[in-house]
């Protein structure tokens, strides 16, 4: 029998109420620290960002084996060669804590499928899925096989478009494991997506290190391991899509031109 008065059981509720609140409750600095403006495209990149294309025929990329790419400039724009799966490019700069930003346009025809592969692991997705009423973790403003979107973002077809991602690193052990997980906060058209969402090891089978890898990817993936720095990748998956204004702004001092470190070293 229970001989507690529900009166005595409201103190004891509450206790273990703000128990869990407080265990579970999130720090609000990150999202409100990081409130980029995407009213008016293009955005200006900042004094101490790198930039990676800006329109001109310096592009920070290589393709998959440490070569030039073979994308197109049109009109300013950086175009995915379509047609070539697995086609994709590279940034000469490599990075562990970075904010991210990238301009880009869906072609008028197809699913308009690309993304940011953020040290080559981590999908930020770029895909039209503005017609669909519930949207997953591989549609767009989506952590690819991490974490679905927060809010539908995408303006469609044709018109440019614009992510801005606080990427933050796993830390890894001196043999090569996750110890702490990554965070992504990352904005799309103004709305935010991802909200501090955390992940560790790469889950998905397609990311360049195990789909169409090559000797150059596979020397990146060993120093990303001893180092947690990495580059960052823009997807080919078959689509035209076009790129714009794509720089990257280092929140530590580990950005280097890993293609500028001698092969030894690499």
């Amino acid at each position: 029998m229970n001989n507690l008065h529900p009166l005595r059981l409201i103190p004891l509720a509450l206790t273990v109420f703000l128990a869990v609140e407080s265990a579970t409750a999130k720090e609000p600095g990150e999202t409100l620290e990081f409130q980029p403006n995407q009213t008016h495209l293009p955005v200006e990149p900042p004094a101490d960002a790198i930039v990676l294309f800006d329109g001109g025929a310096d592009v920070g990329f290589l393709n998959k084996h440490g070569e030039p790419i073979d994308w197109p400039v049109v009109d300013g724009t950086l175009e995915s060669s379509g047609g070539q799966k697995a086609n994709h490019i590279v940034s000469k700069w490599h990075f562990r804590d970075a904010d991210i930003h990238a301009e880009f346009m869906l072609p008028e025809d197809g699913p308009g499928n690309s993304g940011l592969y953020i040290h080559g692991n981590y999908e930020m997705q770029i895909i039209h899925s503005a017609e669909k009423k519930r949207l997953g973790d591989s549609d767009m403003g989506a952590i690819y096989g991490f974490s679905k979107p927060l809010v539908p973002a995408e303006r469609g077809r044709g018109v440019w478009q614009v992510y801005d991602i606080r990427y933050r690193a796993p830390r890894r052990d001196s043999d090569g494991k996750v110890t702490a997980n990554g965070t992504i906060t990352a904005w799309l058209n103004g709305q935010l997506v991802q909200d501090a969402a955390e992940f560790g090891e790469p889950r998905s089978v397609y990311h360049p290190y195990r789909s169409g890898t090559t000797d150059y990817l596979k020397a990146i993936w060993k120093k990303q391991i001893a180092t947690t720095t990495g580059p960052l990748f823009l997807q080919d998956h078959g689509d035209a899509v076009r790129f714009r204004n794509v720089w990257i702004r280092p929140l530590d001092n580990l950005a280097y031109r890993y293609d500028l470190v001698p092969t030894d070293s690499n």
